[in-house]
């Protein structure tokens, strides 16, 4: 009989891939709590975000937008300014929003397991240049039921550090289990 670990055979693991893998998926029923039971109205969490080139190229990569406003790093030159309507080079419009569920959740907390993102609403008032650094905090606002199914509402800014320029506002609702 042959006692071997199968693993995704598209996605083959290491001996130690496998063991935290398996620990996470352990830990999730150990002390984790819903969502809905995680969060309390009017708490804000928040953290700050440094945008770097290397960033923005990453994040442009990965969803293919390729556009020339957001190039401020080349190869064998590194930072550059870059060019853009708005001066320098810019962030990508959402790249920031993609950020906002390490905020929302606690990272001191155990894992809240069974939730889903519902609703988005994002409002864009400044370009965010590349370089600069943001700071995302999200505030917990109402929970709800609707359709015998519970909710927790976020509002989201993300301002200039330095320059306490509002750049963005978005609304999150959390379906929790």
């Amino acid at each position: 009989m042959n006692h071997e670990v199968k693993t995704d055979s598209l996605r083959p693991m290491t001996d130690i891939q496998i063991r935290q893998t398996r620990a996470f998926v352990s830990s999730l029923d150990a002390e984790s709590q819903t969502y809905w039971d995680m969060v309390n109205i009017g708490e804000v969490l928040s953290r700050d975000l440094h945008i770097t080139p290397e960033l923005v190229i990453l994040y442009a990569d990965a969803v293919e937008d390729y556009n020339p406003w957001y190039e401020g790093w080349r190869m064998n030159t590194w930072h550059i300014p870059g060019e853009s309507p708005f001066g320098g080079a810019i962030v990508p419009p959402l790249l920031v929003s993609h950020f906002v569920l390490s905020v929302q959740f606690d990272h001191t907390k155990p894992f809240a397991i069974g939730s889903i993102h519902t609703y988005h609403d994002t409002e864009i008032f400044e370009p965010i240049p590349v370089g600069a650094t943001v700071r995302i905090s999200a505030r917990a606002t109402d929970k709800f039921i609707k359709r015998e199914r519970r909710y927790v509402r976020h509002e989201v800014t993300v301002t200039g550090v330095t320059t306490g320029t509002l750049y963005l506002r978005e609304t999150r609702d959390i379906l929790s289990r």
